[in-house]
């Protein structure tokens, strides 16, 4: 089988088990679990978004060993298309038009830029002066966009995204070292990406669990863009990757990511539908207590009051 397909069929399958892990996490901010780091760990449903969140990573790392980071990281938008019906499920609601317009334009947009950026399996790595500079260069900027501040949400949202799109980056330098070296688990390289890649999916987790206290829709819809930004910046820039077609593919692939980029953004700013919201009935007013008077001065001349 064609490794970019299998990248492509295994990153599928891993964007549902994110969706699901990320319904999870929003069910449990939204209880009001999540407020404290003993809370979570004391909470059995949270252990299971971990499972699944685990899941999709190990799925990921795999798609990553067959395909190159401007294919696999793009279908990662994948998971806020499954997470919009399966949250909308889980809530006993109907899923909107605005919901379903943005989904339609997030595949629309995915499939342009599958068009140009599909490409070999991947053969290159990042030295380990590269993954240290990315890595010290990553934290310094979930630093500051995790510091206490206004709209702590959506920039919880973008670091969890940016921490798991580095992630990715280094979780593909070690698939290819281990690949390709005779003695890849004793390589202290290899150790020490593996360390960078565990602390960075850890931070992504936790960040991305306080992002969802404000709801499921903007924030993940944030994670879902920086994600691949960030991984797309590395994979251009230290990795070789390269967008197909010339000056063509690059007008489609740029195309491709404003529609997915409006496609989401979209869904983040969908309204959810009730599912008796059409045929809602209004509240009937409250009666009156017995023995309450209203006074009302008649129109044809004072001193004249009626009881009503």
């Amino acid at each position: 089988m064609n490794a970019a397909l299998v990248a492509v069929l295994l990153s599928l399958v891993s964007a549902c088990a994110y969706a699901a892990a990320a319904v999870a996490q929003e069910r449990l901010a939204s209880r009001g679990v999540g407020a404290g780091a003993l809370r979570l760990l004391a909470s059995g449903a949270w252990w299971w978004s971990v499972a699944l969140n685990a899941s999709a990573a190990l799925l990921h790392v795999v798609a990553l060993r067959y395909g190159p980071l401007t294919v696999v990281q793009p279908l990662g938008a994948l998971t806020l298309v499954a997470a919009v019906p399966l949250g909308a499920r889980l809530a006993g609601r109907r899923v909107s038009a605005v919901e379903w317009r943005g989904t339609g334009l997030t595949l629309l947009g995915l499939g342009a830029l599958l068009l140009t950026a599909s490409g070999p399996a991947p053969d290159d790595s990042l030295s380990g002066s590269e993954a240290l500079a990315v890595s010290g260069a990553t934290a310094a900027l979930i630093g500051v966009l995790a510091w206490p501040g206004a709209r702590p949400g959506l920039r919880h949202a973008t670091a969890s995204g940016i921490a798991s799109g580095v992630a990715s980056a280094l979780t593909q330098t070690v698939t290819v070292a281990v690949a390709e070296r005779s003695d890849p688990l004793l390589s202290a390289q290899v150790i020490g990406v593996a360390v960078l890649v565990a602390g960075f999916a850890a931070g992504g987790l936790l960040l991305s669990q306080t992002a969802y206290r404000g709801g499921l829709g903007a924030p993940l819809a944030v994670v879902t863009l920086a994600n691949p930004v960030a991984a797309a910046v590395i994979g251009l820039s230290l990795l070789g990757e390269r967008l197909r077609g010339g000056p063509g593919g690059v007008l489609l692939a740029l195309t491709g990511a404003a529609l997915a980029a409006w496609g989401v953004v979209q869904l983040s700013r969908a309204t959810p539908v009730q599912p008796d919201d059409a045929h809602a009935v209004p509240p009937a007013p409250a009666p009156e207590p017995d023995g309450l008077k209203t006074l009302v001065p008649r129109q044809p001349g004072p001193g004249h009051l009626t009881r009503l």
